[in-house]
Parts: structure tokens; sequence; C-alpha cells
């Protein structure tokens, strides 16, 4: 209906426009196409408004053609003066017939005509033009809010980044920042080879430091092109003490030395492709899949947890790592996910595979530096809500080949190899204020602390690893959270090994108060025991209490 309408409409206008000057040889054709405008008014086919900016119109492009043909009229042997007399007259009586056709003053607000003033039909010209301007700019102004060139802000969730709209992109910029002081003092005991307590260390420690995270900026730019949703993701991760050079780059110990400056960790650079249709495939650099679970529901990822070095800090502390998992790492890689089936959601994918790494030094583990095959690795996770309890469950696996071990025992032409597998699994629980996470893992030449940190031994068998941990948190409050955990990370001698200064056991317990002052700052308090235990003798623990705030927006 509105179409056909405007079709009417459009139709009267190219007629009032192109045709009058040929179509009203004598001023009393005016009024003919007035009684047509009369006609469509009476029928309902135009409104007021419409009706009178349409004979506006046809005054304003009728009088200039009469008034010529008038003119024309008086060279050939007429009056111009007449002409022109004629003309004004034409005119006054279309005007006049505008004012009682369109009834009087019952016109919509903003259009009046004054039928007994020579340019009434001017004036209503020009109101009808500029609220015909009025209309273009509203249509033009919506439809390049849809364009290319407008950026847009969309409305801001907590916790979630901010993102501006570019047209079809969605750029989006999230990140955190944090500091905390960390005050260590080490309750003693003889250095643990592969340990992660700085018990033996003697001297107590005071930082200004990061915690479990350094600060993080992110940058995500996503759009939908062919029916796939496509993104691209950099991680940008800067410490706040001085760097130093070492095996683990960024997060190596750091250097408390004057004109030192801070390290940045690049840990994610990938993109992904795909719908939720048939899934999302992932290329670059992000976290891996073993283990992931594990630290992305650990408590002390806020917080400081085992403080490692607190006297040359580097960008990061401990936490629960290589007292409850393994560190899972950011990885290069290709994987998929699938979509999410009734909660069910499957993801695998090959890595780059790693070294394996003589952690604990001296001639304690192999190490390895070829690989024929990436490594894999593959998780499932189930999320379901019974009742008012939410849960999710999850198990990952990882495999990798190690190749040409290299150890004091073995020849330097050695092709010994080792097949590196482990498993966990895990669950989270929230009823109400209450949340609980409990996880486990056991790995074969996986090792302790970080991906394949001495797990093979200097004979080149694989060694045994397994561990746990059990987190409890309550919310007491809306703003105020109390957490408590407890875990532990063993290591187990390969046959045949004798090694008394291996590490066989580490483990922690945490707890915490973390209470939210607004919706991006939180205030942390924090008080945590971790002891080394190795396979001989040797013992080391130490206390660690923390006190800092933690941003993130």
């Amino acid at each position: 209906m509105a179409s056909g309408k405007k079709a009417l409409v459009a139709t009267v206008m190219a007629a009032s426009v192109a045709g009058s000057p040929a179509m009203l040889p004598k001023a009393a054709l005016a009024d003919d196409y007035s009684d047509l405008l009369d006609v469509l008014r009476a029928k309902g086919s135009l409104t007021k408004h419409e009706y009178d900016t349409l004979l506006a119109k046809h005054v304003r492009h009728s009088a200039p053609a009469q008034t010529e043909r008038a003119s024309s009229g008086g060279s050939r042997g007429g009056s111009s003066g007449s002409g022109r007399t004629a003309a004004a007259g034409t005119r006054h009586r279309m005007v006049a017939h505008a004012g009682h056709g369109a009834g009087g003053d019952e016109y919509e607000p903003g259009i009046k005509f004054d039928p007994g003033a020579e340019d009434s039909g001017m004036r209503a010209e020009s109101a009808a033009e500029r609220a015909e301007a009025s209309a273009r700019s509203a249509e033009e102004a919506a439809k390049s809010l849809k364009g290319n060139d407008v950026v847009r802000v969309a409305k801001y969730v907590p916790g979630k980044g901010l993102t501006f709209m570019a047209g079809p992109i969605n750029i989006n910029l999230s990140g955190f920042v944090n500091g905390f002081y960390t005050y260590n003092s080490p309750a003693g005991g003889q250095a643990v080879a592969g340990g992660v307590s700085t018990g033996s260390s003697g001297f107590d420690s005071s930082a200004v430091r990061n915690g479990l995270l350094p600060a993080g900026f992110v940058l995500k730019l996503s759009t939908v092109q062919r029916g796939m949703d496509i993104s691209a993701v950099l991680g940008m991760y800067p410490g706040i003490d001085n760097a130093k050079n070492g095996a683990f780059n960024a997060n190596t110990g750091g250097s408390p030395v004057g004109l030192g400056t801070a390290g940045i960790d690049l840990r994610q650079v990938y993109v992904t492709f795909g719908n939720k249709n048939i899934g999302t495939f992932k290329v670059g650099r992000d976290l891996a899949l073993f283990g992931s679970d594990a630290i992305l529901n650990d408590a002390t990822l806020l917080s400081v947890g085992a403080s490692g070095n607190n006297a040359a800090p580097g960008n990061t502390s401990l936490g629960r790592i290589g007292v409850g998992y393994v560190y899972a790492d950011w990885i290069p890689q290709i994987s998929y996910a699938s979509p999410t089936i009734h909660g069910f959601q499957g993801t695998v994918g090959i890595f780059q595979p790693l070294d394996e790494f003589n952690f604990a030094g001296g001639d304690l583990s192999a190490s390895s530096e070829h690989h024929s095959s990436p490594m894999v690795q593959g998780k499932v996770t189930y999320d379901f809500k019974v009742g008012e309890v939410q849960t999710r469950i999850w198990a990952s696996f990882l495999i990798q080949h190690q190749q040409g071990l290299q150890s004091t025992l073995l020849n330097t032409d050695s092709r010994k190899g080792a097949m590196a597998e482990a498993g966990d699994i895990g669950t989270k629980v929230t009823y109400g204020p209450l949340e609980g996470v409990a996880y486990y893992y056991r790995g074969s030449g996986l090792g302790t602390t970080g991906l394949f940190f001495d797990g093979v031994g200097q004979n080149g068998r694989k060694r045994a690893s397994e561990g746990y941990y059990v987190q409890g948190a309550y919310h007491v409050t809306k703003r105020l959270k109390l957490v408590g955990s407890y875990g532990v990370s063993n290591l187990y001698q390969a046959p045949g090994e004798n090694s008394p200064t291996l590490v066989r056991r580490n483990q922690s317990e945490v707890g915490a108060v973390f209470y939210k002052l607004t919706d991006w700052l939180n205030l942390v308090g924090e008080y945590t025991h971790t002891s080394s235990a190795a396979h001989g003798p040797y013992k080391e623990s130490d206390n660690t209490a923390a006190g800092g705030v933690i941003l993130l927006f």
C-alpha cells in the first residue's frame, strides 16, 4: 500500500514538473490539474501535506511558463503588460483554488497559504522544500549509520572490554592491569632440584610485582563474511618488573637493577573462522587445550599464589603452577572446536612440539631437540544445569613423541625416543554464593610444573607424574569473596633411576580475600604456604603474604 501511494505521488509530481509547460497553453488548464488534486484528496489518496506540497510545486512551475507565453504573445502583437497581468491573475486564481481545496485553516503544522498574497505559493513551496530536505537528511543519516563511514560504540558490559563498530567490523579492546606488594619468608630447609619453594634461600624478600597474570591488552577484530564468523586476535602481556634474558624469555626471573625495562609477552597471535553450525578453526598462537581449564578456574589467577623467585620477580608468579597442575602454556596451533550440542563441545588440534627440558639442572634429566611429528591435544567439555546447580565437566589429553633424547648416560648420537602422554579431568560446580573446583591429572613423560620439564630420566626412560587441587569459594556479599585451596604435584622416578635430590612433591595451601570495589577494580589480600620435598631427605618451605589490586576492563 505504501509503495503504491509513493508511486502515485511520484507520478503526480512528475506530471506537475515535466508536463506543466506543455499542457498549460491557457490559464484555464491550470485549474484542471488543481481539480485532479482535489479528486485525489477527496478519495484519500493524498494527505493534506502531500496535497499542499504538490499544489505549491505546480503553482511555482506553472507561473513562469504562463509569463513566458504571455510575453511571447505580446511580442507577436499583444501587450507585454497585459501578458504579465494575465499570468499574475492565473497565479492568484490557482493560489485561491489551493486555499479553497485544501480546507482553509486545516493545514498541517508548518504549512500555511495566504490566498491574498501574491507570493503565498512561493512561501508554501519554500516550507515544503525545507520539510522534504529535512526528511531526506534524516533518511540519509539513517542509511549512513548502516554504512562503512560511521564508527559506533556498543553498550559496555563490565569485563567484556570496549567494542567499536566500524561498518561491518567489530573492534574489541579488553585487558587487565595488576600490582601486588609481596613479602616472602623462607622457613628453611635444603634446596630441592625442580622444587618451587624458596625455603632454602635463607633471606626474606620484598617485591612490588605482578601476580600470576601480568598486565594484558587484547585487541580483537571480528566480522562476518560469506556466512563465516572471522576474527583476528593480538594479545600483548607486559610485566611491571625488569625483564632478564633467559630460557623462558619474558617469564624468566627478573633483573632488579637500575636502567632496566619491563618485558612484553606476546602470548596471543591467531585467527579464527567458522560459525555455530560447522564449528570454529583456529590458526596461530594461543592457550593450549591440556590443562587449560585447570588454570582458568584457579583462583590464584587473579592473585599471587606461590611467589617463585620473589627476590628478582619476572613477569608472573607461579600461582598454582607446579602445585596442582602443569602449565598449559601458549603454543602455536591449528585446532578445531566443534559446535556446542546439548552442552557438549569437542576440540582437537596439532601443536608445535616442545623439547624435553632439564628443569632440575645438573645431570638429572634428559633433553631433546628433534621432532618429526607435531604434538596432539584434545579436550571435551560438558556444561549443564540441574535446578540451581550449574556444572562444567572437562577432560583433555596430550600426546607427543620425543626424539633424539640426550643426557650424560646416553650417547651423543642416541636415537632413543619416548612417547609422552597425559590426561586430566576436572569439574566446577556453582550453587548460589558457593563455588567448588576439583581437578586431577596424570602423565607419563609429561614432567611437572611446565610441559616436559624433567619428564624423562637421564637413562632415557619416562617418569610418571600426577597432581590435583581442590578449591572452594564463598561470596559473602556481592562484592566480598573468600577463597581457600590446596594442591599437590608429584613426580616419580623412572624405572632404574636413583636421584635423591630430584623433586618428589610440590604442594601449597592458599587463603585469599577478594573485594570488588568497583566494576573494574578489585582489592586482593592473600596468604600462601608452599613446600617442596625430594626423593631423598631434602625438604624446604616458605610463606608468602601479598596484597594489591587487579583492574579488569
